[in-house]
């Protein structure tokens, strides 16, 4: 175990460190999940996609029928999954996985360095002045993380509310289920 002077919480207390060596089984649905692909589900609803689709897989399944039917099962049935995946994947395309715009961003990280600079300046001459610049600084950070926190916030629930008026349904109850669970740090590698 070790403490941290340098590392910044913005509190009076000191970061405490300990090293662990655990070893840790790690379950196989969780190995497996990450290897699927997943595909963009919104694009079905439009027409164009539902008939490229339809094109596509009308034209794999005539090559399907053309093959030899002296194959297995296994075989045959590995090359309809092959042409219904592929098929998919050139007509709806792959789902990327939900990159969320946070509210930090560059002007969040100069206040953050302001910070430091002013509690740097206290640690090494904590005079009054220096406590009272600390002080204000601390709270200007605050209100500014607070305003842009706010300001992402009232920008997801516009989002929603679009969501609501066209009518996209997924969309809106995701955000919705997003809202209302906050923040959970995936624990489905660990299996017991």
């Amino acid at each position: 175990m070790r403490s941290f002077r340098g590392a910044d919480c913005d509190t009076d207390h000191y970061l405490v460190i300990a090293k662990v060596t655990e070893k840790l089984a790690v379950g196989k649905q969780a190995a497996q999940r990450f290897d699927r692909q997943r595909f963009n589900l919104r694009k079905p609803n439009r027409p164009e996609v539902r008939e490229q689709y339809q094109i596509e897989i009308t034209n794999r399944s005539a090559a399907l029928e053309n093959s030899d039917d002296d194959e297995d099962v296994n075989r045959t049935w590995e090359n309809i999954k092959e042409n219904i995946q592929t098929s998919v994947k050139e007509s709806l395309g792959l789902d990327e996985f939900k990159q969320n715009k946070l509210w930090f961003d560059e002007e969040c990280l100069g206040f953050l360095d302001q910070r430091n600079w002013a509690k740097i300046q206290w640690i090494q001459d904590p005079s009054q002045s220096n406590v009272d610049n600390l002080n204000k600084v601390r709270r200007e950070v605050g209100r500014h993380f607070r305003n842009k926190k706010n300001v992402y916030l009232r920008a997801k629930i516009e989002e929603l509310e679009t969501n609501n008026e066209i009518q996209n349904i997924r969309d809106l109850y995701m955000g919705i289920s997003d809202f209302k669970k906050g923040y959970q740090p995936r624990c489905n590698i660990v299996k017991d």
